[in-house]
């Protein structure tokens, strides 16, 4: 059984954070850059594998945001924050054989008027095979799920 424990690797500019528990196993991180996300290897992630550039780029394309970053020098991660609390898009994609994947600035309230946490990103079950309805948790995968 994979450990659940959240992991950091960094490089000199910065800390890539990798949430297991979010993850669902989209594979755009390997399938865009295996040089740094590789899951044979261990540790999965080589922060020497890529320029930080790339490496960012890839991070961003991470569906359920179980891939993040920050920067390791702190004026710079000042300047993500202001930049990302001017970012108000919010986006929705339909991931292809996955979820529903909703991006920016928002707030789901549940059925019974529960309100979830304010989420940068979340993934919606579109198989209705997940354990954790609404939302994705990877069956997909395991039902064969296609669209």
């Amino acid at each position: 059984m994979m450990e659940n424990k959240d992991r950091d690797y960094s490089n000199e500019d910065i800390t890539v954070h990798w949430k297991p528990g979010k993850c669902i196993h989209v594979t755009t991180c390997y399938k865009e850059l295996i040089e740094v996300f590789n899951p044979r290897n261990r540790p999965w992630i080589n922060m020497k594998g890529a320029p930080t550039k790339r490496i960012i780029e890839v991070v961003k394309k991470c569906p359920t945001a179980a891939l993040t970053y920050s920067w390791n020098d702190k004026s710079k991660q000042e300047e993500l924050k202001e930049k990302e609390k001017k970012t108000k898009k919010t986006e929705v994609k339909i991931m292809r054989d996955g979820p529903i994947v909703v991006m920016g600035d928002f707030e789901i309230t549940g059925p019974q008027g529960q309100t979830y946490n304010k989420m940068k990103m979340s993934s919606f079950c579109r198989c209705g095979s997940s354990d954790n309805m609404p939302f994705c948790d990877g069956t997909h995968r395991k039902v064969n799920f296609s669209d």
